[in-house]
């Protein structure tokens, strides 16, 4: 599907995703279209977004400045929590569509469990499940699940997931939900993949930590004239996760895919892997609810 710089991974349903794409949770909508126009030019071809960011009409705006065709970009949308339940999600898809300017998506994500009305969830599924079988999205998948909730919600349901992104950077590596997602034929996908977590949420137990200056991670750097980001994102491709980092800033866009041409051994590998804390920056998604964040998405 791909002519851009990222190798691409086969999603359960036989669809290639790039493995690595731009991210714009947190961009401004003024500066959003800009990053995409210039992300796409610099090779990439995943652009991820969601209802709740508030900036989907900037990212098709991106698209169609960048003059790549629309069939070689792979475009991510979210489903939000007020919009939970068959018919909502329905609804909700189609204006993230016209926000957008498409006329179909290439993955559809549930963005949070909401383990407090799984009907709810269970019916935004089967949403989703139709949202496929008519063609207007080419995969479905969902963000923020346990093991647990993977398992519920595929007994309850028809089509197995072919994403589930997660928070995941060395300093969570999640290696358990990362297995159990591969058993069952789910593509794990890092938001938050350079730790960028422990800066920007205030509640984060490890608030201001960052694996871009531990040791493990810049010694690799150096060794291979590569930026930190650049080691730990290519640290995610080695585990065959995708990753979505974001940036408005056109050098670091550039910089993050850069990562096709070097490769890490398997105890540099494992010596990222041991910075593992087991330690969540983000919220517990056990304890998501339809209230849990204050979030109006704009019509």
């Amino acid at each position: 599907m791909t002519t851009g710089k990222s190798t691409t991974i086969t999603l359960n349903n036989g669809v290639e995703m790039p493995a690595l794409g731009l991210g714009v949770f947190q961009s401004a909508p003024e500066e959003t279209a800009d990053a995409v126009e210039t992300a796409l030019r610099d090779g990439y071809r995943l652009i991820d977004t969601a209802a709740a960011y508030n900036n989907e009409r900037q990212v098709g705006e991106g698209i169609r400045r960048s003059g790549v065709d629309r069939s070689e970009v792979f475009v991510t949308t979210k489903l939000w929590l007020s919009d939970y339940g068959y018919d909502a999600t329905l609804r909700a898809f189609d204006a993230s569509l016209d926000k957008l300017g498409l006329d179909y998506l290439d993955m559809y994500l549930l963005h949070w469990p909401l383990p407090s009305d799984f009907e709810a969830t269970v019916g935004s599924w089967r949403a989703a499940e139709k949202l496929l079988a008519d063609g207007r999205v080419r995969a479905i998948g969902v963000c923020n699940h346990s093991a647990a909730h993977l398992d519920a919600l595929i007994a309850r349901t028809d089509v197995v997931p072919a994403v589930n992104q997660v928070e995941l950077h060395p300093y969570f590596g999640q290696p358990g939900l990362r297995d159990a997602a591969a058993r069952l034929g789910v593509t794990t996908q890092a938001w938050s993949p350079i730790g960028g977590i422990n800066m920007y949420w205030p509640a984060a137990p490890q608030a201001g930590r960052s694996p871009l200056t531990d040791p493990a991670v810049t010694a690799v750097a150096a060794k291979y004239g590569k930026t930190p980001a650049q080691v730990v994102l290519r640290w995610h491709i080695e585990h065959a996760v995708s990753a979505i980092p974001k940036s408005v800033t056109a050098h670091r866009i550039a910089e993050n895919i850069d990562i096709f041409d070097f490769s890490l051994t398997a105890d540099e590998i494992a010596a990222i892997d041991a910075l593992d804390t087991g330690v969540r920056g983000g919220p517990e998604p056990e304890s998501i609810t339809r209230g849990a964040f204050d979030i109006v998405i704009d019509a």
